[in-house]
Parts: C-alpha cells; structure tokens; sequence
C-alpha cells in the first residue's frame, strides 16, 4: 500500500505539471515593454499621419514584445512646458521629442536623467547621420539626444536671371562671387537679397553664419568672439552691402521686404528653408522652377560645400539601467531614423531630416534640391541665432546698419556684439 500511495502521488504531481509544461513550454512568457511617446506630431502638424503611420508600423513588427504609446499633446508650448517640468524632476518620458534650445540644453547634461546614445552611434547606426550633426549633439563625449528634423537653409538662386548676365553656375569662391555680382549688375539685375530688420536680420544673419563655416570650419562656432574670424567674415558681409550688391531698402528692410525682392526677380540670390517653398510655389511659380540651391562661396582657403543647418527636433529618451528597455528604445530609434523611414516623411509633409536619404524623384523638384545639397555638404554648422546668446543676436542687425552707414567698422561690429555678450 505504501509503495501505492507513493506511485499515485507522483501521477497527481505529473498531471499537474504537464498541462502547465505544454502551455508555457516550461518557462515563463516576457513581459511586453511598453515605451511613452509624447509628442506635439500629432492632429494638424504635417508629420501626424506619418509619425502614426510609422509607430503602428513599428508595434506590428514587434507584436508581444515592444508598444509604443503615443500620448498626443498638440500645444507646442504646453509640450515644452511639460517636458521641461518632467526634466526638472528627474523624470522624463521613456522616449519623447526633444526641442534643442537653451531651456531644454539646461537639463542635457545632468546625470542618470537621458539616455546616452554614443556607443551605438559609434557603429554603423552613426553613418546614417549628415556631417555633423551626430557632432553638434555631442557633449563631453556624450550623445544624448538623436538629431531628427532639421532646418536647413542653402544660398537660393534664380538660374534664368543668371543665364541672362551669362552666368553658367554659382560661384563656388567669392572672387567668382564678384565677378558674377559684376555681370548681374550690368544686366540689370540686383544680386542679393539682405536685410537688417526683424528679430536677427534672418537673411544676412544665414549668409554671415555661411560665410563664418567657410573660415572656421565645422568648428568655427566654437572659437570666441574675440577670433578675428568674426570680423573678417563682417568685412566680406559688408561687401555684400556695397556697391549696388543688394537692394536699397534693405537697411532696415525685414523678411518680406527680402523675400519679396526674391519672388519679384529683382534679386537673383536669397536663403532661407524648405518651409519657404510653399510661398515661392505659390506666389511665383516661374521663380520657384528657376530656382537652384547651392552652397555658400568659399573665402579664399576656406571651406566650400557646408551647408548653415540647425536642429529643429531630436529624439531623446529617458535613462533606464534595464538592458532590455535601453535595447527596445534604441530599436524604436534605429526605426524612426531610417532613411527610407524619414523619405516617406519628407515626401508627404516636406520637412528635412538631419540623414543622408534619397526621396522620390516624383516630388517638388527644389524638395528635392534640398535633399541633394543636405547629403553633399561635408559638415553643417549652426546658424549665428543658435550659437549666442539672445542679446547678441538681438544687436546683430543693429551692427549691420551702423556698419553699412559707415559709423562702425567691421572691427567695431564685433566690439557691439561683444559688449552685448557682456
């Protein structure tokens, strides 16, 4: 009986044991990682479908084991205000839009808060990135937000109006700038779009932020103020002022009188972003078919192909120790950085994103100009609004016209700004 009961018990044990075996295989299912995604992408901003689109892509792929949450915040301001208060405290969402500016860089460096990325940018990852941006969103060897969207503004220029002076191609130097300036002129036509007016004089702002990146390089913007790559860069600025080289008003003339002089084809130059291509496509279609996109003019034994483009977006995510979250975060980021991924984007939305990608050959033709000029440029650099403070920006237009009028010299232009730097 005894040998019985111990043979019965272990059949009860066995039956027990079995049904759990076949259902689970033995061991236990993992847990799903579930990653909060908020984000001002969504309702009317022109990313929503798509950013939607390539998340529900994303959880399909990686069904019972990574979901992406997307938790809808449409008010930008309240966005920021949100993301700042969570940074402040420690406590960022697992993966979320990170805004690269002076209230947001003040939490960047604070320890065990966001997630360093640097190790897995090293890799073939890091290649998919334009020159320099993996770079610019480097600090103290760490990364810890990805460069995403971008806003990139090249030197804009009407090709027929050059074929009219007999002006083949953009200059790629600036003695080949004064020669084309020269022909123009004699066709009648005024070679450049400036200004002084507006918040940072927008448009002479970009040409001395290209012209800075040709003198300095990638890190130019590094260099103090003091540097004389400062005032040699007012000197060749100022040029772009004399002798008939811009239009009448533009001291004291702000973005539409800059642009507008563009779209009338009084100017044959100009620079701004691809959110302009919306206006020229629509008030000036025989310009916007003229119009090419190139690079700044090299200063002599200076650095030609840069492009001046600044971060408008990155991704950043909140700092874990769990291997397997930080694993499903970088998954999530390697997929809303694909090149085909942020094609689609650009083609059905228009904005450009900091990676070297192609889109289809279909779509807006000076769209896809921007692509071509972003993946040829060496390296990008900021613009001169991104790399000082607001009260030395806010003094840059005032410099210009005292400059231009004769009552500052270039030398005297970077003592402005350095007074308001102090």
């Amino acid at each position: 009986m005894k040998k019985l009961s111990i043979f019965t018990i272990a059949l009860v044990v066995l039956a027990l044991l079995v049904p759990a075996v076949f259902a689970g295989g033995g061991a236990e299912e993992p847990d799903e990682i579930v990653l909060e995604f908020p984000t001002f992408w969504v309702g009317q901003d022109s990313k929503a479908d798509m950013v939607e689109y390539l998340v529900n892509e994303f959880n399909e792929m990686h069904a019972g084991e990574i979901r992406v949450e997307i938790q809808p915040m449409p008010d930008t301001d309240g966005y920021r205000s949100t993301i700042n208060t969570r940074m402040s405290a420690g406590d960022p969402p697992d993966v979320f839009v990170f805004q690269p500016d002076p209230t947001t860089f003040g939490f960047y460096g604070a320890e065990g808060v966001l997630m360093d990325f640097s190790d897995e940018l090293s890799g073939e990852w890091g290649n998919r990135f334009s020159g320099g941006t993996i770079e610019q969103m480097t600090i103290d060897g760490e990364t810890k937000s990805i460069p995403y969207e971008v806003g990139v503004t090249p030197i804009w220029y009407n090709q027929r109006l050059f074929d009219q002076a007999g002006v083949d191609s953009f200059p790629e130097t600036f003695d080949e700038a004064v020669a084309a300036f020269e022909a123009l002129k004699d066709a009648g036509i005024t070679p450049t779009s400036q200004m002084t007016g507006g918040a940072n004089a927008w448009t002479s702002m970009l040409w001395y932020s290209h012209i800075i990146g040709s003198i300095g390089g990638p890190d130019a913007w590094d260099r103090p103020l003091s540097h004389p790559q400062y005032e040699q860069a007012a000197e060749m600025l100022l040029g772009l002022y004399s002798d008939g080289n811009t239009t009448s008003d533009a001291v004291g003339g702000d973005a539409d009188v800059s642009g507008g002089h563009y779209l009338a084809e009084r100017t044959a130059i100009f620079i701004n972003g691809p959110w302009y291509i919306g206006r020229i496509a629509g008030d000036a279609p025989e310009v916007h078919e003229a119009t090419r996109l190139a690079a700044a003019p090299a200063v002599d034994g200076g650095h030609h192909g840069h492009q001046v483009a600044f971060p408008q977006s990155n991704l950043a995510a909140a700092h874990t120790d769990d291997p397997e979250r930080r694993a499903a975060v970088v998954e999530f980021m390697k997929w809303m950085t694909e090149p085909e991924n942020v094609a689609m984007i650009t083609e059905d939305a228009g904005p450009l994103f900091s990676i070297n990608y192609d889109i289809d050959p279909g779509v807006d033709p000076l769209l896809q100009e921007f692509v071509r000029v972003q993946n040829e440029a060496p390296f990008t650099i900021t613009h001169f609004e991104g790399a000082f403070p607001v009260a030395v920006v806010q003094e840059f237009g005032t410099a210009i016209e005292m400059m231009v009028a004769g009552g500052a010299s270039p030398a005297e232009f970077v003592e402005i700004l350095q007074d308001a730097m102090d």
